[in-house]
């Protein structure tokens, strides 16, 4: 198996817990602390592991390249606006139906490849992504 799969396969099996262990602990919490909390402890987290592997050593590298950075930041603002309405949406939804329409991201992330990175979609990527769209549509719908 290629890394990046084993890799997208733990993510998605991660995320998949973020969704159970987020509408359990919503219950009677305001979402944005909760998601507070949840990103302090995720910070804690990974500094940690960043710790622990000795890469801290690289942080000057990350703070000196300003376009890196920029966009880093870009994504951290972007995977903050995503929990938060995640949370929201769990916090008054069904996981059953909250996770299937967050998974559109897939359809919105190859869109936005193609465009601003001019990567291309194969036919069958095509059909496979309108497959994406529309199950996360149906699951969420019925």
């Amino acid at each position: 198996m290629e890394p990046w799969l084993f890799y997208a396969l733990l993510s998605a099996v991660s995320a998949a817990f973020v969704s159970i262990f987020g509408k359990v602990g919503l219950q009677g919490i305001d979402s944005n602390v909760a998601t507070a909390v949840r990103s302090i402890i995720m910070a804690v987290f990974l500094v940690g592991v960043v710790f622990v592997q000795g890469n801290l050593s690289h942080l000057p590298d990350m703070l000196n390249d300003k376009k890196g950075l920029l966009f880093v930041a870009l994504s951290g603002i972007a995977g903050a606006t995503s929990w938060l309405f995640y949370f929201l949406a769990l916090k008054y939804g069904p996981v059953s139906k909250v996770a299937p329409i967050d998974k559109l991201s897939v359809v919105f992330a190859v869109i936005l490849a193609v465009i601003l990175f001019g990567e291309k979609v194969s036919l069958v990527h095509g059909i496979a992504i309108a497959m994406i769209a529309a199950g996360g549509l149906i699951l969420a719908i019925w």
